[in-house]
């Protein structure tokens, strides 16, 4: 496994495999590495002759700085998780090097990054698709794999793909989950052991209560503070907190009860 923290070395490396008719698959993350990332990396690895990985901790998409700094810093441990897969290259770019331009330049969706999470965090989803679309060039891979969890950012990001006819193809990957249901998530080392034996209780509203209005008492009940669960494009998305830590979800309506 080679890892580049030079991004201009990247490009050049990159630029050989190309000259090689190698394929490359992209898996972008924030680190703090657990098996949802795994297996976006698994199938990259199946699909592709190569396989990168990024690990970004990007600041522009902490609505709350607190977030931030809570963020877990878990590099050498995911470099030898990385490394034990199989991945062929991992970038670790600097905020300096993605933000020359100290975030004059971004990246900005009009309608659908308004709403569900957007509501909540406004500004969000910039953040998120400057970096993904910064990512995804300096990437040049072929395809970009994405957790299904993170349903909204999907799609937006998807539809950034689209509008500016980016040559990498984007694909979804099914939410994995711990046995009792909860969806992988780096936060989820924050929880407290007591929040833990709750939060399997969102993706069990989720699933199974009759109306989002039905779910969100149901999560109220249960001590979470509920941001919002609403259906939308055939899935029951929802948002909501135990303690510190906000916790999201969405489940096809097609699948419930």
């Amino acid at each position: 496994m080679r890892v580049f923290e030079d991004m201009c070395v990247w490009r050049r490396e990159r630029v050989a495999q190309g000259r090689a008719g190698l394929t490359l698959g992209f898996v972008p993350t924030m680190g703090a590495l657990h098996d949802g990332h795994l297996s976006l990396v698994r199938r990259s690895r199946v699909e592709n002759d190569r396989t990168v990985v990024s690990i970004f901790v990007n600041p522009t998409q902490f609505d709350v700085p607190t977030d931030l700094a809570a963020y877990p810093n878990t590099q050498e441990e995911d470099l030898t998780m990385l490394r034990a897969e199989g991945t062929d290259f991992v970038l670790l770019p600097s905020a300096a090097q993605l933000y020359g331009d100290s975030y004059r330049y971004r990246v900005t969706e009009v309608e659908h990054s308004n709403v569900l999470e957007g509501a909540h965090r406004p500004g969000h989803f910039d953040a998120v698709l400057t970096v993904v679309l910064k990512l995804l060039q300096i990437a040049s891979a072929g395809r970009a794999y994405f957790g299904e969890k993170d349903w909204q950012q999907l799609n937006l990001v998807r539809g950034m793909v689209d509008a500016f006819f980016l040559p990498t193809v984007i694909v979804p990957c099914a939410t994995v989950r711990e046995s009792d249901g909860l969806a992988l998530s780096s936060r989820n080392r924050r929880l407290l052991p007591s929040d833990r034996q709750k939060a399997s209780q969102l993706y069990r509203a989720l699933s199974t209560a009759p109306t989002p209005d039905a779910a969100s008492r149901a999560l109220r009940a249960a001590g979470f503070v509920v941001d919002y669960v609403e259906d939308c494009d055939g899935r029951r998305l929802g948002a909501a907190r135990l303690g510190d830590v906000r916790l999201i979800d969405n489940v096809p309506l097609g699948d419930r009860p």
